[in-house]
């Protein structure tokens, strides 16, 4: 799985947001934070809770200048349907169909075929400042990818459990 400080691979894949299908891709997001999380499956179990969750929090990500992409390998009418069912998401769900995209970042489960659970926070160079992955039967945090997200932009040092408004470390400090 690809890490921090690397660089984010360039990717442009078909998505649906509102119903509507256009690409989105990393140079599109340049020059403001994105959030990219991949999933494995459109109607299963775990997943709509993930997907429902970015889609509850999306307002807070907005407000501080990001973007959410969710990325699986299922085709975009699939993403289109489930989308519907659960009652519309706020941000693109991506289709990476051929699974280019979720082997450029390394989060192709070797058998299953689909995209492991995977979040990265990328920043507005395209640099990748957040990496995190769970096994297939576990759902990832949004409220902890939030918090996250919240102290990589204060650009200070944040210490374990910090919440915006709690104090953090100077440049005084290393690590």
């Amino acid at each position: 799985m690809l890490t921090i400080a690397d660089a984010a691979p360039d990717f442009s894949l078909p998505g649906v947001y509102q119903g509507k299908v256009k690409n989105y891709s990393l140079r599109d997001a340049r020059g403001q934070w994105l959030v990219l999380f991949f999933y494995p499956a459109d109607f299963t179990f775990v997943c709509p809770t993930e997907v429902t969750g970015f889609s509850r929090l999306a307002g807070d990500f907005s407000r501080e200048k990001a973007l959410i992409y969710g990325v699986s390998v299922d085709p975009v009418e699939s993403h289109r349907s489930w989308a519907e069912e659960l009652g519309g998401i706020t941000y693109p769900l991506l289709s990476d169909a051929d699974k280019k995209v979720t082997r450029a970042y390394q989060v192709l489960h070797p058998k299953d075929g689909v995209a492991i659970r995977a979040t990265y926070v990328i920043d507005p160079e395209g640099i990748i400042q957040y990496s995190a992955a769970s096994n297939m039967n576990v759902g990832r945090s949004v409220e902890e990818t939030l918090r996250v997200f919240r102290a990589l932009c204060t650009g200070r040092l944040c210490p374990a459990d910090w919440k915006p408004g709690d104090a953090t470390g100077g440049s005084e400090h290393k690590y």
